[in-house]
């Protein structure tokens, strides 16, 4: 089991991360809610990591804090739950409001992520109820990075990608890019931006 890695990070393409640790190129699969916290690349980062063997692939899930992992963990235990969806949940809801969500047995907000359906919100609810018992909800939302991209056009390409690339129809994950139409905003930024507006809408 890999528990951790540290490297230096060589690409950020959501939700895709490149780290080098000593010469070796480590693919990361991680939540929106860790890229909104890593530096730009060429500096090291540091993850607590999850890695999955299938038949046809291996495959190393990172995530910026050890309570996400464990929710992450906590998730793919779900019936019907994989870590594909698993990162899809984390990237379009933060983890204390996820959690706010199935003590509140608001569905109505679990099925606006993308991949999960009525059947699917309602088990979640229900099996995720007893494993959250001990579960502290800390205060605020993560910040958005801050840092600029390439450019404006670059920045949108980005992030309607990485929407993409989390299950978004290829339409809404523009439509919703396009809603926000902010030159200042980095590609972090204007994913986080529109995961929120689809959630809440």
């Amino acid at each position: 089991m890999i528990a951790r890695i540290q490297g230096v990070l060589l690409e950020k393409q959501p939700p895709a991360l490149l780290i080098d640790v000593n010469g070796i190129g480590y693919e990361v699969l991680v939540p929106m809610t860790t890229i909104y916290q890593l530096p730009e690349p060429g500096e090291r980062v540091i993850l607590h990591t999850h890695f999955v063997v299938r038949e046809d692939a291996q495959l190393l899930y990172g995530f910026a804090d050890v309570r996400e992992r464990q929710l992450f963990r906590t998730l793919i235990k779900v019936n019907g739950v994989g870590p594909k969806m698993a990162l899809t949940i984390l990237s379009g809801i933060e983890s204390n409001d996820f959690v706010r969500c199935v003590r509140d047995n608001d569905t109505a907000t679990l099925v606006r992520l993308p991949g999960v359906g009525k059947k699917t919100a309602e088990r979640l609810l229900v099996e995720m109820r007893d494993r959250l018992d001990d579960w502290q909800i800390e205060g605020g939302s993560l910040a958005a990075s801050g840092q600029h991209g390439a450019g404006r056009k670059d920045n949108l390409n980005e992030a309607e990608s990485a929407l993409v690339a989390l299950g978004y129809k290829p339409q809404d994950a523009s439509r919703a890019i396009a809603a926000i139409n902010d030159d200042s905003k980095t590609s972090e930024e204007l994913i986080r931006l529109a995961l929120k507006s689809m959630v809440q809408r």
